[in-house]
């Protein structure tokens, strides 16, 4: 069996910074740069971090086979008393983890094990933190072969943990480029295999908060779980690969090419919702104008789904100006009107169409 994961850093930064590596470093920064951008041009960012991470947590949960639709997703945030499927409620869980996990790093500006802890908590609704007991062994799922066993004892576990958290916060002990470290820390993170449950999503939230936590972004909106999902083969197959052969330089360049596709792929997301934001605000001041507010459009954009009780909380309005507003928006085909029972909520088709095709 492979050996358990080196402590970091790593000797010889000269084999991963390969010429390869820097060039895909480089292209990889640009994309970000342009990425930060036009997310600090959405004139509200909860917009974003409530749509694009409730995206990453169903990308992120259909990794690990967690299944569930869009539209499962938005009444679920709708209606917190309606009966929800495991699948859903476990998506939900991902995206608050992400979100509360944000907020702390963003004050911060460092990843903590108590944050690291707190996130695989609400994923996993157990206080079970580090492992203790042996017996983990990560199988291939369709032959059931032992593919890697990950560190058994539970005083390695803990040391090898104190050792990433001191790696990741500090950049004296590597001056690789922040890139090349996210993708280290990625794989270190899944090699040690921390948590009884919950490791793959929980290393995944860990690169967003990575890459807020050193600036390269102000908000959570690069998310690699799409890219891992339509590559699920060749991440697994990476990541094995380097704990074998010793050989970095594919699975970087694997995580700096989904950097590159997710950040693409985002900002094209981005833009394309600023246009219909744009298009919506200019069509609803022209036959709405005694309604129009723009809290009132950030509340249709912030929630694919939105609701009575979602307009009067966010922009401070009795119950009768709230359903006022709704109705006209739907009389005028700004909303479409569907009922569950006895509650009426109201959907942004466009805007759950754009999010779709782009997820």
């Amino acid at each position: 069996m492979p050996a358990s994961p080196p402590f970091l850093p790593l000797e010889n930064i000269e084999q991963w910074e390969t010429r390869t590596v820097l060039k895909r470093t480089a292209e990889a920064h640009r994309f970000l740069a342009e990425l930060k951008g036009i997310a600090a041009s959405i004139p509200n960012e909860a917009i974003l971090i409530n749509t694009l991470s409730l995206q990453e947590a169903k990308d992120s949960s259909e990794v690990e086979n967690i299944v569930t639709t869009h539209d499962e997703l938005y009444k679920a945030n709708l209606f917190e008393d309606a009966l929800v499927n495991p699948a859903t409620k476990e998506v939900q869980d991902c995206a608050i983890a992400l979100k509360q996990a944000f907020a702390t790093v963003r004050k911060t500006k460092t990843i903590r094990l108590h944050d690291i802890l707190v996130v695989q908590q609400h994923l996993e609704h157990n206080n079970a933190g580090l492992r203790r007991l042996p017996g983990t062994e990560l199988k291939n799922v369709n032959t059931g072969k032992i593919v890697y066993t990950p560190p058994q004892q539970a005083d390695e576990i803990s040391s090898l943990m104190d050792n990433l958290v001191q790696y990741i916060n500090d950049d004296e002990l590597c001056d690789a480029d922040p890139l090349v470290k996210m993708a280290i820390i990625h794989h270190q993170f899944e090699s040690i295999h921390p948590f009884y449950d919950g490791n793959g999503r929980t290393g995944r939230i860990v690169n967003i908060l990575y890459l807020v936590a050193k600036d390269l972004l102000n908000l959570p909106v690069l998310y690699l779980s799409r890219f891992i999902t339509q590559h699920k083969a060749d991440y697994y197959q990476q990541l094995q690969s380097v704990r074998e052969t010793g050989n970095w330089e594919p699975w970087l360049l694997y995580i700096l090419d989904g950097v590159i596709d997710t950040a693409k792929n985002t900002i094209a997301l981005i833009s394309e919702m600023k246009v219909l934001m744009t298009d919506v605000k200019h069509r609803m001041r022209d036959q709405l104008p005694k309604i129009y507010r723009q809290d009132l459009l950030n509340n249709m954009f912030h929630h694919p789904y939105t609701k009575i009780e979602f307009v009067i909380d966010e922009l401070g309005v009795t119950r009768i100006t709230a359903t006022k507003y709704l109705e006209q928006l739907v009389e005028h085909g700004f909303l479409q009107k569907q009922r569950i029972g006895r509650a009426n909520y109201y959907i942004n088709q466009p805007l759950c169409a754009l999010l779709m095709v782009r997820g």
